[in-house]
């Protein structure tokens, strides 16, 4: 491992290149390192926002429950004080968010902070991860419940549906921070079983509560990111039944059921937003087999009986994102101007399938998008945390 100490913005920086083991680091630009070292460095004083931190008499929960509303929900302009009515693809801009963005927020510093940690070896941005971390999972007056009873509430119908488990996506790249901090020894062994208690009880909800077997059991994007979740907290709690539950159901279930012969999704060319749609069911299906792989197990190579697999998806996918205007169906209704972006697949293929062309259009692309409706269809947004395996030290 070799150390380089470099100037920038009138700080000495320390930078660990262990290139030897992890030439991953090729990937990250050394502007974006140098970004993302000073992006968690404004993080290293901000204060910790949960779910307590924002409350809407319209949840049906306390004010430890994590609650969201329904997107494409609206109010009945004939009969204005009865159950809303949905407008498919259509975003309501009343809805309550604050919890959604709390959320967001834990992940983007937390997945920063450990990636400038990677970067620098510098264990005061490790440390400024746990005081987030321990305010969402461990401090009793502030935490999460861990559960997901009041999410995509709908007024005059629901106070919560399994169909809005799909908005704790963002837990996915802080559970891999968590594996990252856990494998170099930087929390507190107190704190660190804790917080993976508390994602052991998630698991647990997801796999049990009827919410959690309903969107399972969904057959579209909804599907994909429950194993994408599940999968990453079932690996971060060492729960390898869970784990090898959900390698089945990639196999079995995702793959076959989603996925046409020529790699599109029709469930998702079928909504009003096909491209976007089409583009995050590739990013948590590339996500899924990123985090469920092992020496025992690579999906990547996975094939079905009917040929279906990822290198199909990646390339049918890939001509769309490097000429947009080849789009064969209707432009989304909503948001068709903001993508695409630094879409994870590119990465995640590219590296799977030596695919140089994949790489550097990923490069090309927008890695940090300002616009909230894409950033919360991109969970997957700090390549440092899955490019590296080894430990810093």
């Amino acid at each position: 491992m070799t150390k380089v100490h470099m100037l920038f913005g009138g700080i000495i920086m320390l930078f660990v290149c262990s290139c030897s083991n992890n030439t991953e680091v090729q990937y990250i630009s050394k502007n974006e390192q140098n970004y993302i070292i000073e992006t968690a460095t404004a993080y290293l004083d901000s204060v910790p926002v949960t779910v307590t931190s924002a409350f809407t008499e319209r949840s049906a929960g306390g004010i430890h429950d994590f609650y969201s509303e329904g997107d494409y929900w609206w109010p009945d302009l004939e009969n204005p004080d009865g159950p809303y009515i949905r407008k498919d693809g259509q975003t309501n801009p009343e809805n309550f968010v604050a919890h959604r963005l709390a959320m967001i927020r834990l992940s983007q510093i937390v997945s920063m902070q450990t990636s400038a940690y990677l970067l620098t070896g510098d264990e005061k941005f490790a440390q400024a991860a746990q005081k987030h971390l321990e305010a969402w999972f461990v401090n009793p007056e502030t935490r999460m419940n861990p559960s997901l009873l009041y999410v995509q509430a709908i007024k005059g119908r629901f106070t919560g549906r399994g169909i809005g488990i799909i908005d704790a996506i963002h837990f996915t790249e802080v559970a891999r921070s968590i594996e990252i901090l856990e494998q170099n020894n930087i929390l507190p062994e107190r704190s660190l079983s804790a917080i993976k208690n508390w994602f052991s009880k998630l698991v647990t909800w997801l796999t049990t509560h009827q919410y959690g077997i309903d969107e399972m059991n969904t057959k579209n994007n909804h599907a994909t990111c429950w194993v994408m979740q599940v999968g990453a907290f079932a690996r971060l709690t060492n729960n390898t039944e869970v784990l090898e539950m959900c390698r089945n159901r990639f196999k079995t279930i995702l793959l076959p059921n989603q996925m046409a012969n020529d790699g599109s999704f029709p469930l998702e060319l079928k909504r009003t937003k096909p491209y976007g749609y089409s583009l995050f069911n590739l990013d948590a299906f590339m996500n899924c087999a990123e985090i469920l792989s092992d020496k025992n197990n690579d999906l990547y190579e996975f094939t079905t009986p009917a040929g279906q697999n990822m290198k199909l998806g990646a390339d049918y996918m890939f001509p769309y994102v490097k000429d947009k205007s080849s789009w064969k169906y209707e432009p989304d209704v909503m948001y068709w101007d903001k993508w695409p972006v630094r879409h994870p697949f590119l990465l995640f293929a590219g590296k799977a399938y030596n695919n140089e062309e994949f790489i550097e259009t990923w490069k090309t692309l927008d890695g940090y998008p300002k616009t909230q409706e894409v950033i919360r269809n991109l969970p997957v947004r700090n390549p440092m945390i899955w490019l590296f395996n080894e430990p810093v030290k």
